[in-house]
């Protein structure tokens, strides 16, 4: 049995979202892919709608749960988007001139404030990227500068009033 980083949120309403570069179960596309392995690094246009009125500001993050580590592997990590926006385009994640005024994006697994494409260690099977977007009762989350993808994951859970995830998948081959 895989592990549902998302059980805690099992009762939440969920966000209509959806993705021109990714289709929940399927291949991710080279774009989404890490350079290492000849992606683009780019991180997928989102989109959501059906937004709770008390949603104030919304949080994405990209997470891969089957990473070889106790703790999964954090691509990317958004936080203080402004509740008038529903829709990031494609390579919003590649640097923080590319976000919404007053969006934040934190340090990933890798050590940049950028989004970084799935490249899964050969041998370690099919892993699952999680592409969520969760809609915050708060304006903003006051967040430490040097707090990680899951500390803002902490925090976001608090005040989440809805939410929902597109899952693409990849596996490296030898």
């Amino acid at each position: 049995m895989k592990y549902d980083p998302f059980w805690m949120l099992k009762e939440a309403p969920r966000l209509n979202l959806a993705s021109d570069d990714v289709v929940d179960g399927d291949q991710l596309n080279p774009p989404q892919l890490s350079s290492r392995i000849g992606g683009g690094d780019l991180s997928p246009h989102l989109r959501w709608s059906e937004v709770p009125s008390e949603a104030k500001s919304f949080a994405v993050t990209v997470f891969d749960p089957d990473a070889p580590t106790p703790s999964g592997f954090w691509h990317w990590a958004v936080y203080n988007i402004p509740a008038n926006i529903s829709e990031l385009p494609t390579n919003a994640g590649g640097g923080m001139d590319k976000l919404p005024p007053g969006a934040i994006a934190l340090k990933n697994d890798r050590g940049v404030h950028e989004y970084v494409g799935a490249a899964p260690p050969v041998g370690t099977g099919e892993h699952r990227y999680f592409f969520a977007v969760y809609a915050l009762n708060v304006e903003k989350l006051d967040l430490h500068d040097h707090a990680t993808p899951a500390f803002l994951s902490f925090n976001a859970l608090q005040h989440t009033v809805a939410w929902n995830a597109l899952v693409g998948v990849f596996e490296q081959k030898v």
